[in-house]
């Protein structure tokens, strides 16, 4: 489990393809100072289990399905990536619940400049945008945001210059690709909400009527 408050960012230092999958060992200057094999990191927003460390260098397994699913797979030597170990039982709250686990993979498919601020429009498919509510939070390359507006095939975001410092997004252009996750409490909401119109129409008609669903 993770926050989606970014440590640092990373660089690859190579992508080993091999049968089933890949190697992918990167350097990470905070993150390997605490972590041993075993361990999980958020890498661009997809949990990871730590294979091999040797002093700042870290080594993971990336199964074809991660290949195939995630935008790690277009990751080359020199390609920056956002990191954030797991969650400890001491660890602060911020954030929003991250699963690592990436629902679908979007496009960056614009960016303006507000001021000292960045609004950054992401398209992404129907699985994302259903559990999207204005205001609410979704990770974007394993970075907690607060989405802006929900539109018909993706939404927007604002990025404050702390973040565009500290993170993949600051660079990333139109065209670019971004790991999405939805937050797991919507997930689940729309999973109790599906099985109760099965089962109860009219709490669903009450639902609608107090503005709640469309």
């Amino acid at each position: 489990m993770f926050t989606g408050l970014i440590l640092e960012m990373g660089e690859i230092t190579s992508v080993k393809r091999r049968s089933g999958g890949a190697v992918l060992s990167l350097r990470a200057d905070e993150s390997a100072s605490t972590a041993k094999p075993g361990d999980s990191i958020s890498v661009n927003g997809v949990c990871l289990t730590v294979i091999n460390k040797n002093n700042n260098m870290l080594s993971f397994d990336l199964s074809d399905e991660t290949l195939q699913s995630t935008n790690l797979g277009s990751l080359k030597t020199g390609s920056r990536i956002n990191l954030e170990p797991s969650l400890r039982p001491d660890s602060k709250i911020g954030g929003h619940f991250v699963t690592g686990h990436v629902d679908a993979v979007g496009s960056i498919r614009s960016k303006v400049n507000m001021g000292d601020m960045l609004k950054v429009g992401i398209e992404t498919p129907e699985k994302v945008t259903r559990f999207l509510v204005e205001k609410g939070s979704v990770a974007v390359d394993g970075i907690s945001l607060t989405v802006v507006d929900v539109l018909s095939n993706g939404f927007t975001i604002v990025i404050i210059p702390h973040t565009a410092k500290l993170t993949t997004i600051g660079f990333k252009g139109v065209g670019d690709t971004v790991n999405l996750e939805s937050d797991i409490l919507g997930k689940y909401v729309a999973k109790f909400l599906d099985k109760q119109a099965n089962k109860d129409s009219g709490f669903v008609k009450t639902l609608m009527e107090g503005g709640f669903l469309k």
